[in-house]
């Protein structure tokens, strides 16, 4: 962690004191990014960026302010602490904002158990453009695929260090890279497009380029002569692909912004069922290399493995320190933050329960029904959680893939589907949501 990413903080500290907040907190987040684009063999777009970005937070009593600043002086420090404070004793009162108190932050915690940044050098322009060459080439040799849509590779590291007047100071390392490739089949009205993607915290831990291509060029392929399906109820099964789409609608409801200004349809629910029996929600802060893995959260709490559905009951909400206070709770150490903003509750990491045999057998359980593998806009109405979504997949029949099917609607209602779910056992171990392919009953099909 570079030293003067504390030191900054510091000093907007204590230059929000000198202007005369009562409270206040610092992040610094520096970050470089390396991006290469590659279409038809040659180099398409590269790009690299880097920087630094202070964001500071004050409080006058129960008015808050924040401002956001990558000029590094200090003169420039001076004048942010400045402007919030002036900001702060304008704004409307608030009875919830404030600090952790300092008894309750985050102490001794293990960076080094997270590994969350990859300790070799970052691979350069010329590998990267390697790389998204390999898997474009793979993708094109695949049988049936026209041309890609493009292939990249890059890197991102981000530094974070987060300070308040309450005592808490610390940062970490994350480091992200990633391969992907997009190819299309077929022309003019008949194109369908797919495409393969990975990202992991260590370049070791991607899969070869080759394997990516081939993989996109395989499910593009797959695409071919993709057809409208007939209207009507069906079984669905999400994918893996996109059934982490379906515990993100259900982690929005009990988002405790959401909850707090009655904009859910699962603001009724904490101590009741929104799972089938036997299925659990875990959120787990501190899975290695994992993309949600922090040791303390954007307030400087603790984080802590907890089960946000226990036995398919709803056992608690994503909450920091304000919304926590408007529903007279303790914060669940959810909160987020850029530079810009000020805190609130999001999810991270989040494991549910798997099923005991994989997405065929479900396939074959279900008998007939369609198989969504990517997902298009949405409209959810957050207080009744009816849903509807454009998708695209394969229509099966006998528990076997007969055709490829586009431009479809699938309807119903959230707090019906996750109460009926069946999971898979396929779920991908690295991501951020480790959830595997659902069958769900009873949603209608908007086709021919």
């Amino acid at each position: 962690m570079p030293h003067d990413l504390a030191r900054l903080t510091d000093d907007l500290l204590r230059a929000a004191r000198a202007a005369g907040a009562d409270a206040a907190d610092a992040l610094a987040v520096s970050g470089a990014s390396v991006s290469t684009e590659v279409r038809g063999g040659a180099l398409e777009h590269a790009e690299r960026s880097e920087g630094t970005e202070l964001g500071l937070r004050v409080l006058i009593g129960r008015r808050q302010a924040s401002v956001a600043a990558s000029d590094l002086r200090p003169e420039s420090l001076a004048a942010m602490a400045e402007r919030a404070v002036a900001m702060a004793r304008v704004a409307p009162e608030d009875p919830h904002v404030g600090l952790a108190s300092a008894d309750a932050v985050a102490r001794n915690w293990d960076t080094a158990a997270l590994d969350l940044a990859d300790p070799a050098d970052p691979p350069g322009p010329a590998e990267l453009e390697r790389a998204a060459a390999e898997a474009e080439a793979a993708a094109l040799a695949v049988p049936g695929v026209s041309q890609t849509l493009s292939s990249s590779a890059g890197t991102d590291r981000r530094d974070v260090w987060l300070a308040a007047t309450n005592g808490f100071a610390g940062g970490y390392t994350r480091t992200l890279r990633y391969l992907s490739c997009g190819a299309i089949v077929g022309s003019g009205t008949a194109m369908e497009r797919d495409y393969a993607s990975e990202m992991r915290s260590h370049w070791a831990d991607l899969p070869d380029p080759a394997e990516v291509g081939r993989l996109a060029g395989e499910r593009t392929a797959a695409r071919a002569g993709a057809r409208r399906a007939r209207t009507g109820p069906c079984p669905v099964i999400y994918d893996e692909r996109v059934a982490g789409s379906l515990i993100g609608h259900l982690l929005v409801a009990i988002n405790g912004g959401s909850v707090a200004r009655g904009a859910s349809w699962a603001r009724d629910m904490l101590g009741h069922a929104v799972l089938p029996a036997g299925l659990s929600l875990v959120e787990e802060p501190h899975r290695p290399r994992a993309p949600g893995s922090r040791p303390f959260d954007a307030e400087g709490l603790p984080t802590r493995a907890r089960s946000i559905v226990e036995d398919g009951v709803l056992t608690g909400w994503i909450l920091d320190l304000a919304t926590g206070r408007k529903l007279g709770m303790e914060s669940t150490a959810n909160a987020v933050r850029t530079p810009g903003s000020v805190p609130h509750p999001s999810s991270g990491n989040v494991t549910l329960t798997p099923g005991d045999v994989g997405r065929d057998a479900l396939m074959a359980e279900a008998g007939r029904g369609l198989l969504i593998t990517s997902l298009i806009g949405s409209t959810i109405n957050p207080n009744t959680g009816d849903y509807s979504r454009g998708a695209s997949g394969f229509w099966f029949e006998g528990g076997e893939i007969v055709h490829p099917v586009s431009e479809i609607t699938v309807a119903g209602n959230l707090i019906d589907m996750l109460r009926s779910l069946r999971p898979a056992n396929d779920a991908r171990p690295h991501l951020s949501r480790v959830v595997p392919s659902l069958l769900v009953e009873g949603l209608t099909l908007a086709g021919d």
